[in-house]
């Protein structure tokens, strides 16, 4: 029975982490890396290579936070895939920290969560911009994180969370 017990967690850990969004990716990339050839394994190589600065701003699609609107009804739609790992009470960590005041805290700082040295010394405070990037794509923001969501491609998705996340945390 505790076996039975065990492998059912387990599921649900592997559900929790595909409800993410990176993990699957994560486990389909090896298998596609071999079959690729290796002028594009090299054309990665230099992205992989670059860290983002701390106080940069920039994003892959080229939009800007300063050019959104976001609506913080919609975002709280949106913020229903983060809530696998992510609750807006304050001291209340799961998978990933508690997000309650996330707007101008420091990264890698709650007490008592445990989070990868990446985060911890990125150096990054949590302005609306910096998150409007991070949230694109988190492991191109902080290489080295433990997050494994993939990321929401949609700037007014990205506009969006962060209205309800200021919203609801006030």
């Amino acid at each position: 029975m505790s076996n039975l017990r065990g492998y059912l967690g387990l599921i649900a850990l592997s559900a929790a982490l595909a409800a993410c969004g990176g993990k699957k990716e994560e486990a389909a990339a090896p298998a596609e890396a071999p079959a690729a050839a290796a002028p594009a394994a090299d054309a990665a190589a230099p992205a992989a290579a670059t860290k983002v600065a701390a106080d940069a701003t920039d994003t892959l699609d080229g939009t800007k936070f300063a050019d959104m609107k976001g609506d913080a009804a919609a975002g709280e739609k949106v913020f229903t895939q983060c809530k696998t790992c992510h609750v807006i009470d304050p001291g209340v960590n799961r998978i990933g920290p508690s997000l309650h005041g996330i707007i101008g805290r420091k990264a890698g700082q709650i007490a008592g969560f445990s989070y990868s040295s990446a985060n911890k010394e990125s150096g990054i405070t949590w302005t609306p911009e910096k998150l409007y990037q991070y949230l694109e794509k988190p492991a191109r923001v902080v290489p080295g994180t433990k997050m494994a969501f993939a990321g929401l491609a949609k700037g007014q998705d990205r506009a969006d969370v962060i209205a309800y996340l200021t919203s609801a945390t006030k």
